[in-house]
């Protein structure tokens, strides 16, 4: 079974990721979304709601599924029997960032990192972008899917 693991923070989930997530699992037999929790890291969206909107906008994929981790993905990819990382690449910067983490876990592990290059109608787009949209009171309709709501202003 081909499985990979799409990481991240999802902080909300954005259209760039589900884009990725579209695409990658036509070349993946499942495709575990994980949710990375990181103790240091201020979030705008609980665990809890990054959750649901993932779960819904992917109710209908068998293929999809959704979970919770922290410390090293490679770790994480071996606790799930996953032999691949899929990771969502918007720009160069992009490029160079992601690289050196690829590198570094294929030092620590035999998994491969499967880039995909966002569509370049959302490349743009960013979860911090859109963080900062919401804090402004603007639409952000247009940067997530529909499972992403937000209800009011946060600290």
């Amino acid at each position: 079974m081909r499985r990979a693991i799409f990481p991240g923070s999802f902080d909300p989930l954005t259209l760039g990721h589900y884009d990725i997530i579209q695409r990658g699992i036509t070349l993946f037999d499942e495709l575990i979304i994980a949710i990375g929790i990181n103790t240091d890291k201020k979030y705008m969206f609980t665990l809890e709601e990054r959750r649901k909107f993932i779960e819904e906008a992917f109710k209908d994929e068998p293929k999809i599924k959704v979970a919770t981790y922290e410390g090293l993905t490679v770790d994480f990819c071996k606790k799930m029997s996953a032999n691949f990382i899929l990771r969502g690449l918007r720009n160069p910067g992009d490029f160079e960032f992601e690289k050196a983490i690829a590198h570094t876990n294929r030092k620590l592990s035999e998994i491969e990192t499967v880039f995909l290059l966002t569509s370049s109608g959302k490349s743009y787009i960013s979860s911090s972008i859109v963080r900062d949209v919401i804090r402004n009171g603007g639409d952000f309709s247009g940067l997530v899917p529909a499972t992403v709501t937000f209800s009011g202003k946060r600290k």
